[in-house]
């Protein structure tokens, strides 16, 4: 399936702009990113993810902990903006880079046949820090994340899935 293909571009020195089409409704992919138990299904690339906080408000903290076959992994950050069912903006930090954080806006977009754009844009303090970034192995890890998405949007369990 085509729509299913992640697309990631760096459209300048600073900055990493991903799009993503999931097959379910504006509403319900919403919901994915801002009810505590849907997030912990997913977003750990279906690992277990322990939410430590989260305060999906203007000024709120977010805290999660992924733990994976390879370690646990610690991501946190501060709401910016949340305007429900178009657009939230955070800070994102990871524990593997500590001190450089990412301001990240997440856009949804409605599209026909019940379907959803999801666009991130990450922008960064340097080109060091966001090519730190795609080196880490940002893009795979938001893959898995996001096929753990379409497991849980299609009524399905969105546990970690072995690597091909």
């Amino acid at each position: 399936m085509a729509h299913r293909a992640m697309t990631v571009t760096t459209p300048s020195d600073r900055e990493i702009h991903i799009e993503r089409v999931f097959d379910a409704p504006r509403d319900r992919v919403w919901r994915a990113f801002t009810d505590a138990a849907q997030l912990a299904s997913w977003w750990g690339r279906g690992n277990r993810l322990v939410i430590e906080r989260f305060e999906p408000e203007r000024g709120g903290h977010w805290r999660f902990v992924e733990h994976a076959s390879d370690g646990v992994h610690g991501f946190e950050g501060r709401f910016r903006e949340i305007t429900p069912k178009e657009r939230i903006v955070w800070t994102f930090e990871w524990d593997g880079m500590p001190g450089y954080v990412s301001i990240d806006t997440v856009r949804f977009e409605e599209l026909e046949g019940g379907r959803t754009r999801v666009v991130n844009d990450s922008l960064f303090h340097t080109t060091e820090e966001r090519d730190g970034m795609l080196g880490a192995g940002m893009e795979d890890g938001l893959a898995q994340s996001y096929a753990a998405l379409d497991r849980l949007l299609a009524g399905g369990e969105a546990r970690a899935q072995p690597a091909p």
